[in-house]
């Protein structure tokens, strides 16, 4: 067994130690008898350098957007400038108290109220609030202002949400937890949302419909005002979910183009980490009719994941005005360079420019013979990690059986995308000749394949 195979407890050996402290000078101190352990605490007995290698070698065996390539669609994995985290560090920031009298924090209250300024201007909202701490908390704060703004019409009948059958699962999720009904509408051959299917969906039952745009395909919904004007006369609104927000900085509002209510992930768009469950932030913009029922305070009780925005602030104050607007466009060129050079060896179900982001679906040619399986899109995603990149997206979203969700973003240079692109067109052909080369991937990884859903039904939570 390899060294950081090991658990800590299996590293350990009684009466081991990393330290040595002096004694005491003040004597022995008696502790409550409410406070003392009822039995020893069981912690693992090891040396300094132990618990070194151990943790050092735990960490080396995680994959990151400053470890490699990160080509995750739908998420976003810019990297994340350092001065964005020496700024949230700054011991001015980093040292207040979230019980600090208002009149002490001035500088903070000049952050928030300077990055509202700013996302509302990049998107042509009115106004932020903070409070949501995560995209999904987002999506539902957002869907309660929607709820509230025709219940405060006395419209208590529009109880519907529409959602394209491209979205991200989040968007019916946070519509049932809000307590509303999902109404689906499928989308055409060209992967925009079909306007003819929508228009019999409307009526005075409708509260709004949920977008994202570019849709989950990366296409730019180009019909976007004639369902804005659609949505508004029956009476709804238009919710944009913000998770592809990152083609459009500079170029494209949401507000310009009638959404009514918006989150933004600032842990996608503007750069700040994310992954692992947090952290996270999902400030909710909001148009003139929806404005006034957007409460105050605009943060949580301690400011929402006030680093977090400390991180947005600084990424938009770096590139200012004029070079936010780079963002979107080069993140559109990296997404179609990798598609052209790619799609005679993956099938590419719809053959249009994209924005930041593509699907394939499947192997053209997956290796496929009589009594031998072909390659699957998880076989290409586990013989990625053999090459040292981390995997797409895969099997979303479900418009495709095999799909395969790739997004560069901005921040690769040309050198990473052909190398990407080589390792591609490597696989594929892996695939064509002998596909269980991929059924066996990954082959040099810490962990192979373990049974995904067991593992997912039955977790081992601890050791």
């Amino acid at each position: 067994m390899r060294y950081y195979d090991k658990l800590i407890f299996e590293l350990s050996h009684k009466g081991r130690t990393g330290y040595s402290l002096p004694g005491s000078s003040l004597g022995k101190v008696a502790l409550p008898s409410e406070l003392l352990r009822k039995s020893p605490l069981d912690l693992p007995e090891v040396s300094e350098v132990d618990v070194v290698r151990h943790y050092t070698n735990l960490s080396q065996m995680n994959f990151g957007v400053d470890t490699g390539f990160y080509p995750l669609g739908s998420c976003t994995m810019k990297y994340n400038p350092k001065i964005n985290e020496e700024i949230a560090a700054h011991p001015l920031f980093a040292g207040l108290h979230p019980l600090q009298p208002a009149e002490t924090v001035k500088g903070a209250q000049e952050v928030i109220d300077g990055l509202d300024a700013a996302l509302a201007a990049i998107t042509g909202m009115k106004h932020f609030t903070f409070l949501p701490c995560a995209g999904a908390h987002g999506e539902l704060t957002g869907l309660m202002l929607m709820r509230e703004y025709h219940l405060a019409k006395g419209d208590t009948a529009r109880v519907k949400v529409i959602v394209p059958d491209s979205a991200h699962g989040t968007n019916p999720a946070s519509a049932a937890v809000c307590g509303l009904e999902i109404v689906e509408v499928k989308s055409g051959a060209d992967g925009l949302v079909d306007v003819e299917a929508l228009k019999p969906l409307l009526g005075p039952d409708v509260a709004g419909i949920m977008m994202t745009n570019p849709n989950t395909l990366g296409l730019f919904e180009r019909q976007i005002g004639e369902i804005a004007k659609l949505v508004h006369e029956a009476g709804g609104l238009l919710y944009y979910d913000g998770a592809n927000m990152n083609p459009l900085l500079g170029k494209v509002r949401p507000g310009d183009m009638g959404f009514d209510i918006m989150h933004l992930n600032l842990h996608k768009t503007f750069s700040t980490p994310h992954g692992g469950g947090g952290p996270g932030s999902g400030p909710v913009g909001v148009g003139e009719r929806v404005l006034p029922y957007l409460r105050i305070p605009q943060t949580s009780g301690f400011h929402g994941n006030f680093g977090v925005m400390l991180r947005a602030y600084a990424y938009i104050l770096m590139l200012g005005r004029e070079h936010v607007k780079m963002a979107g466009p080069l993140a559109t060129l990296s997404a179609n360079y990798i598609k052209e050079s790619l799609k005679d060896c993956y099938k590419l179900p719809i053959p249009t420019v994209c924005k930041h982001e593509f699907v394939f679906d499947g192997l053209i040619n997956d290796g496929a013979r009589e009594g031998k399986a072909g390659a699957t899109t998880l076989d290409v995603a586990k013989r990625l990690l053999d090459y040292g990149y981390h995997a797409p997206t895969i099997y979303f979203p479900l418009l495709f059986h095999q799909a395969l969700m790739i997004e560069p973003t901005e921040t690769e240079s040309l050198e990473t995308l052909d190398d990407f692109i080589a390792v591609m067109k490597k696989i594929a052909a892996e695939a064509a000749e002998d596909p269980d080369i991929l059924h066996g991937a990954p082959h040099n990884a810490p962990i192979g394949r373990p049974d995904e859903t067991t593992a997912a039904r039955n977790p081992i939570l601890k050791a």
